[in-house]
C-alpha cells in the first residue's frame, strides 16, 4: 500500500445525525427481511459539508442509519474506490453536485443485509453497486432505495466489482458508440495508465482492436510500459515520442487510428488529432491538463475529423436502467473470461482516508485507492 507518512493518522469520527437523511428516508420502518447476521451497528462515513480541498473538507463522521422502508435495501459496503470524478465533486467543479452535506464516493460494491417488504429484485447476501452517481459509497453501511442499486454477480473479484460501474463502462461505450471498428483497426488514447485507459486496452484486445497508448514520461516508464503490455497494449509511446517526425514511419506499419480517446486536453489532444485517420473521431471524456482542446481548421475541413464528448452520467440519462444492467453483465462476462481485470489497486482502511485522498491526487501514481470497510 502507498504510504504518505503523517497523513495516515486517524481522525476520531465526529457525530452527524438526521441532517444527511432526506425526507424520503425519515419514516417509520416497514416490515423487512433480515439476514441472520443483521444487527444494529455504528455507521461511519466520509462526509463533506462544503466544497474545497478533499484533505481539508472531508471528515470521518458517525451517521444515523435510516429505517428500512418497504422499498428500501440495507447495504453493508465492502469496498469503494476514489476516482477523479469523486475528487472533482468534492472540489465543486463537476457536472453533477449533490446537496451538502454529502457522503463522498460514486462507486463501490456492497452486500445486502436486509430488504423491505416491497423489494423483489434483491435479497440478503446479494452484491450490489450504485445505479447512478451521487449515492455516497464512502461509508460502512447505508439504506438505499431498491431503484438506486444494481445487482452484480458475487463470483467476480471484489476489486473488479468495486470498480465496475464507472471506468469499464466508459471504456466500453466509447469503443462501441462512436466508430464502427473492426478487428485489426487501431485506436489511440492518452492517459493510458488511468482506470479508463487500462479498461480500454483490455476491452479493445478482446474485440481484436490494436491500441496505441500514450503516456507522460516518468521515472518508472519501463515498468509501466511492461504492465500495460501485459494487459494487451500493442504499442506504448510517450507524449514526447508522439511529437517526433519518426512517428510518420511508425504509421506506415500500423493503421492510422480511426478513434482517439482524450482524457487530457491541451497539447496532448492536439497530437492525438494530428495522427487520426481522415474522417476519424476524437472523444473527450476528461481534462486532466485543464487546458482546452484545440483543433486546426485544416483538420476539420481537409481531414473531416469529428470532435465528440462522453459522460457516462448523461449516457445513463439517455438509456434505460435495463440497458445499463445489460452493459454491466457484458463486462462481468469479460471479467469471468479473464479478459478484463481491475486496475492496479491499493486497499486502504476507511479510517486511513487521508492517506488515500493524498495518494489519489499525486502525479504518476498508477494505483487506484480503494477504501475498505
Amino acid at each position: 500500500m502507498w504510504v504518505c507518512g503523517a497523513l495516515c493518522r486517524t481522525r476520531a469520527p465526529a457525530q452527524l445525525g438526521q441532517r444527511l437523511l432526506p425526507e424520503s428516508r425519515r419514516r417509520r420502518p416497514a416490515s423487512a427481511s433480515f439476514s441472520a447476521s443483521a444487527e444494529p451497528s455504528r455507521v461511519r462515513a466520509l462526509v463533506y459539508g462544503h466544497h474545497g480541498d478533499p484533505a481539508k473538507v472531508v471528515e470521518l463522521k458517525n451517521l444515523e442509519l435510516a429505517a428500512v422502508g418497504g422499498s428500501d435495501v440495507h447495504v453493508k459496503m465492502l469496498a469503494a474506490p476514489i476516482n477523479p470524478s469523486d475528487i472533482n465533486m468534492i472540489q465543486g467543479n463537476y457536472g453533477l453536485l449533490p446537496q451538502l452535506p454529502a457522503v463522498g464516493g460514486n462507486e463501490g460494491v456492497g452486500q445486502v443485509v436486509a430488504v423491505g417488504s416491497g423489494v423483489t429484485g434483491v435479497k440478503p447476501g446479494d452484491w450490489v453497486i450504485p445505479a447512478n452517481p451521487g449515492l455516497g459509497t464512502w461509508r460502512t453501511e447505508a439504506v438505499f432505495g431498491e431503484e438506486e442499486l444494481i445487482t452484480v454477480p458475487s463470483d467476480i473479484p471484489l476489486q473488479s466489482a468495486a470498480t465496475l460501474g464507472v471506468n469499464p463502462c466508459t471504456a466500453y461505450r466509447m469503443l462501441v458508440d462512436f466508430e464502427r471498428l473492426r478487428p485489426g483497426d487501431s485506436i489511440i488514447q492518452n492517459a493510458s495508465n488511468s482506470g479508463v485507459g487500462q479498461a480500454v486496452i483490455q476491452i479493445a484486445a478482446a474485440r481484436g482492436l490494436r491500441t496505441i497508448n500514450v503516456l507522460r514520461d516518468r521515472p518508472d516508464l519501463q515498468k509501466l510500459t511492461d504492465r500495460l503490455k501485459n494487459l494487451g497494449a500493442n504499442h506504448v509511446v510517450t507524449e514526447e515520442e508522439l511529437r517526433k517526425p519518426e512517428m510518420k514511419s511508425f504509421f506506415k506499419d500500423v493503421p492510422q487510428p480511426r478513434l482517439a480517446l482524450n482524457c487530457v486536453g491541451g497539447k496532448s489532444s492536439t497530437e492525438l488529432l494530428r495522427h487520426l485517420a481522415p474522417g476519424g473521431t476524437m472523444v473527450t471524456y476528461g481534462g486532466m491538463a485543464k487546458q482546452p482542446v484545440i483543433a486546426s481548421v485544416s483538420q476539420l475541413i481537409f481531414k473531416d475529423l469529428k470532435l465528440r464528448g462522453f459522460w457516462l452520467s448523461q449516457w445513463k440519462k439517455d438509456h434505460s436502467p435495463d440497458q445499463f444492467k445489460e452493459l454491466i453483465l457484458t463486462l462481468c462476462d469479460l471479467i469471468r473470461q479473464g479478459q478484463l481485470t481491475a486496475p492496479a489497486c491499493s486497499e486502504v482502511p476507511l479510517q486511513d482516508y487521508l492517506c488515500a485522498l493524498e495518494a489519489s491526487t499525486q502525479p504518476f501514481v498508477s494505483s487506484k485507492q480503494i477504501l475498505t470497510m
